[in-house]
């Protein structure tokens, strides 16, 4: 990217929430594709696009924000890849047992976690001139985009009846179950859609969480833009936002919220485990197969 003074921090409509593990983590992870292969090989044209959806960026910016894209995704390949295969084929062991544990879910976890902080302070150096580039008006361009995100994420999970709310919850959740475990009975659907519906609503809490972060983002870029802050200032500035969103979790007036959303949900996917049949077991074991295959063919260069 365009350098001005010195070493790293990060940026400003990336960190969106952090989630910002940016597409790279949820595609290999995550796998919202049933081919990763081709979703990775697409995604650094993928990231710009959601990146330029935020920022609204120039032609200059353009060129070297792909140029950094490009050279993000070549590290990425090179020494992460196999890891996340690794990762993978512990889960496979762990389905295989036929008794996955809440134990062993917070581990992956905690592993999915260390591998999001390092891709996101692996990307700090460029970040932070992507941060110092941005103007008044692509500050103001991604508040819209997160005005127009809440909105859209208040009609779908908090302005309906607790039944529709329920109901879109669950069909999240069905979309990533039928993808690892194939399709599940009406009597299993049931089942889970019970496991479902007793976990508590923490939407409003998510929203007030992401206005939160949202603020602190813009309010970083602005502070960055008006001061005029040099690469390392900047660096700074950034590090610490990307911190505060990681240790979010454990910030004192959360911790509770957090610690019992984590234990639900791994609880609730532990009694999904259980529901499911051998068949539904082995399905799991060959789509998780076949993502291994693609993360080591991928590292390999192809």
């Amino acid at each position: 990217m365009k350098k001005f003074n010195t070493p790293p921090y990060q940026q400003s409509s990336l960190i969106q929430r952090v989630r910002t593990l940016f597409l790279i983590g949820l595609m290999v992870l995550a796998a919202g594709c049933s081919t990763i292969r081709f979703s990775y090989n697409h995604g650094d044209t993928l990231l710009y696009w959601w990146l330029n959806a935020y920022l609204d960026l120039d032609s200059d910016q353009s060129d070297w924000v792909k140029k950094d894209i490009d050279k993000l995704f070549q590290w990425h390949r090179s020494t992460q890849l196999r890891d996340y295969a690794g990762l993978l084929g512990k889960m496979q062991r762990q389905l295989a047992d036929g008794n996955v544990t809440q134990d062993e879910l917070l581990g992956d976890y905690r592993d999915i976690k260390a591998r999001t902080e390092l891709l996101a302070f692996k990307a700090l150096p460029d970040l932070a001139d992507l941060a110092m580039s941005i103007k008044p008006d692509q500050i103001e361009q991604m508040e819209k985009k997160f005005a127009k995100n809440n909105n859209d994420y208040r009609k779908k999970f908090i302005s309906g009846s607790v039944e529709d709310r329920q109901k879109e919850h669950f069909k999240k959740t069905m979309e990533q179950f039928n993808l690892w475990f194939g399709s599940f009975s009406r009597e299993q659907e049931a089942q889970l859609r019970k496991l479902s519906d007793a976990r508590p609503l923490d939407d409003e809490v998510f929203l007030q969480e992401r206005i939160l972060r949202q603020k602190k983002i813009v309010a970083t870029l602005r502070r960055i833009q008006q001061e005029k802050l040099n690469k390392e200032q900047t660096m700074s500035a950034v590090h610490g936002l990307l911190r505060d969103f990681f240790d979010r979790m454990e910030a004192p007036e959360r911790k509770a919220f957090y610690d019992s959303y984590v234990d639900s949900t791994s609880k609730f996917i532990v009694a999904a485990v259980k529901l499911t049949t051998p068949e539904q077991k082995a399905h799991a074991q060959k789509r998780m197969q076949g993502w291994i295959d693609d993360l080591n063919a991928l590292a390999a260069g192809k």
